[in-house]
């Protein structure tokens, strides 16, 4: 048949895999949702797939640390994930592929104790969907 065998509502493993790569490369102003340049790029890559495969579509997911009062994060989470989104829009993905949700700090990696950890709590994480 014409998906080899694999259920046709099935992403393929590679991309999803290069969706994830480029959402962990996904940067912001420190404390601010602006995207920083070096954020184009790899959204872009996020473009190409979307562009590729007319019937996925993408949940953008904004997470913070819980440094900070939970309304600021709540706040900085959604307004991240609204540029991400912002910024597809801008190359030509359609509105009604996209969902932009801010989790804040309701779904931590870890508990955030250094530096290091609590910067890889402040992410962007990219899920696709048919």
């Amino acid at each position: 048949n014409e998906n080899n065998g694999c259920p046709a509502n099935v992403i393929k493993k590679e991309i999803i895999e290069k969706v994830n790569y480029a959402a962990r490369r996904i940067q912001f102003k420190f404390t601010e949702a602006d995207l920083l340049p070096e954020s184009y790029k790899v959204l872009d890559e996020v473009v190409k797939v979307l562009k590729e495969n007319m019937k996925l579509r993408l949940s953008i997911e904004g997470h913070t640390s819980s440094d900070g009062t939970l309304a600021a994060n709540m706040k900085l989470s959604q307004a991240r994930a609204d540029n991400v989104k912002a910024y597809l829009l801008s190359k030509g993905i359609d509105d009604s592929r996209l969902a932009a949700k801010g989790f804040g700090p309701a779904q931590l990696l870890n508990n955030g104790k250094t530096e290091a950890e609590k910067s890889q709590n402040r992410r962007v994480e990219l899920k696709l969907s048919n």
